[in-house]
């Protein structure tokens, strides 16, 4: 997991082994892993939330991000979550165009949210959706 982060988030600094091991022991952290690709929710019912989603660039662009998405929302909404909500990182068109089409929408932001290793910041734009199809329209964008 930490290579694939690494690759995939090449400007921030990678989370190491031993954070997604200790992410991976804590009882509320679940995950779903592709080839080349994973994804880690914590669950706290009512609310699910995307810690990461990681593709290796050698496996984007082929559906993965959206294979392992689709499978944290099914695991979310099977363990008692109603919603889901993510912070994603401004710029990242690609990621963002994921999650809305997954039934994201965008309800706020937090300035200067992420750090890089360079000295600059970034906007993460906040994400939500509910969970269990039909049981309410999406969120509207705030």
């Amino acid at each position: 997991m930490a290579a694939i982060h690494a690759a995939a988030f090449s400007r921030q600094r990678p989370w190491s082994a031993s954070e997604f091991a200790a992410l991976l022991s804590d009882r509320t952290t679940r995950s779903a892993t592709v080839p080349h690709g994973f994804g880690l929710i914590r669950l706290l019912p009512p609310e699910a939330e995307i810690l990461t989603l990681a593709v290796h660039p050698d496996g984007q662009r082929r559906g993965a991000g959206r294979r392992i998405l689709d499978n944290l929302m099914e695991m979310a909404a099977g363990a008692g979550a109603e919603r889901m909500f993510l912070e994603v990182a401004a710029s990242n068109a690609a990621a963002r165009a994921l999650y809305a089409a997954a039934g994201f929408v965008e309800t706020g932001t937090r300035p200067r949210y992420y750090r890089y290793p360079d000295g600059t910041a970034e906007d993460a734009v906040l994400m939500e959706t509910r969970l269990r199809t039909g049981a309410a329209p999406p969120l509207p964008k705030s």
